[in-house]
């Protein structure tokens, strides 16, 4: 989880290179996400790799396995992103470039906060999941729920000015600033996943 959203807090920079149209800063940052992003495959399959398969585990391996997939989703959507913005020119204009801008950073957000949660279930787990320890634990995961929610209507707003302004931009345009809309919203949604599996797995 550290190592996925040090992927994704290299996004808010990726968008300031475009919004500055500093090509050779935006490529060097997209190599620097995609050289992350490499780092956080390797520690997904030492895990996989690793995690018993006959022996009796606390949790479910199945479990485990699917909430480390959906870690590693976080880093494989900062990276599409990035592959994206450096694919084409992009015509912004200052009022999209600032609601992409405010989005992106709440998106960001969401997945520090998931993360904050992760290590709060690592300690819990070396102290025994206590009942008042799981409550703390469950007011966290609500804290990124509510920003994830928070993303979704800066989602919206991006999107509305997308199609406020679509008539001076052609087809293609329009749709690839949809699905980077997308994309940046999957970086807040993959982490409110990642704790809802979390809760699911410690609720008493």
């Amino acid at each position: 989880m550290e190592k996925v959203c040090s992927c994704a807090e290299e996004v808010p920079e990726l968008f300031e290179h475009l919004f500055a149209g500093d090509v050779q800063a935006l490529a060097q940052q997209r190599l620097r996400i995609a050289e992350l992003e490499n780092e956080a495959d390797g520690i997904k399959n030492e895990l996989r790799n690793n995690l018993p398969r006959k022996l009796f585990m606390s949790v479910d391996r199945r479990d485990l396995l699917e909430i480390l997939d959906l870690q590693d989703s976080i880093a494989d959507i900062a990276e599409d992103i990035a592959d994206l913005l450096v694919s084409r020119t992009w015509q912004l204009s200052t009022e999209l470039q600032e609601a992409l801008r405010v989005f992106v950073r709440r998106a960001v957000d969401t997945a520090l906060a998931a993360r904050d949660v992760v290590r709060n279930v690592d300690k819990l787990a070396q102290g025994g999941l206590r009942r008042a320890d799981t409550e703390v634990l469950f007011s966290h995961i609500d804290s990124v729920l509510r920003l994830e929610e928070e993303s979704d209507v800066l989602q919206a707003e991006a999107c509305r000015i997308l199609f406020a302004e679509e008539e001076r931009l052609n087809p293609v345009s329009v749709v690839l600033l949809y699905e980077l809309l997308g994309w940046v919203g999957d970086l807040a949604d993959y982490p409110k996943k990642v704790c809802n599996r979390l809760r699911l797995l410690v609720a008493p």
